[in-house]
């Protein structure tokens, strides 16, 4: 792809009660925003009232490019591997990753969603990712809780250059925030999904050795 930059968003929409991670197409008009039943503090006012749709995610992800909806089928063991990978239970069996290409009909990122339940309602979050296994960043389309435990974008920020790591969490590299423990777990857990399909999926098609390398 030389040096095309490659966006990978993911998203593993939550389906049924018994809160199954499945890869679908998120229904954000579902998670009800509910409004303030107190005051507004500081870090409320400065939280953006509007959170993105999915096709201004796709576009933010990929501008000016054509995106086609597909679906990959997981094995049994891929399965098993992400779900390891990520420390997540119940990975759904069936993906539906939306790809991206240019004017010029070349590939330049797959996009998912990931929607997950955080206490007792649901938040969908977009995850970017990198050719080298790396977070880009993190964008929430869709927050049911109380706006209070929503973190600030800037606490997103730090999960920019993070990789599938025995680091990626609460107690590693990413700082809790205060009063959102729950969420900070949530974004985490996501995260590590996200990683892990990527790295899953990546390994269907090993990228070629260099010429003159040694087995």
């Amino acid at each position: 792809m030389g040096n095309m930059s490659v966006i990978i968003c993911l998203l593993l929409s939550f389906s049924g009660s018994g809160g199954t991670p499945s890869m679908g197409h998120p229904d954000p008009a579902r998670v009800q925003q509910p409004g303030p039943s107190a005051p507004l503090t500081s870090h409320e006012k400065r939280q953006p009232t509007k959170l993105l749709t999915v096709d201004e995610a796709l576009a933010l992800c990929f501008p000016k490019c054509k995106t086609t909806r597909g679906t990959k089928f997981l094995s049994p063991t891929e399965v098993k591997q992400i779900a390891r990978l990520s420390g997540s239970k119940d990975i759904s069996r069936i993906a539906h990753p939306y790809q991206a290409h240019d004017s010029q009909g070349a590939l330049v990122g797959t996009a998912w969603f990931d929607t997950h339940r955080v206490r007792s309602k649901r938040e969908t979050l977009m995850i970017a990712i990198d050719p080298q296994g790396k977070i880009l960043r993190i964008e929430v389309l869709a927050f049911a809780e109380p706006r209070q435990y929503r973190p600030p974008a800037k606490w997103y920020g730090q999960f920019k250059g993070e990789r599938l790591s025995p680091k990626l969490t609460p107690k590693g590299n990413i700082k809790t925030m205060a009063g959102a423990t729950l969420t900070t777990r949530a974004t985490v857990q996501s995260a590590r999904r996200a990683l892990a399909l990527q790295q899953v999926l990546d390994a269907r098609n090993p990228k070629p050795s260099p010429v003159g390398a040694t087995k």
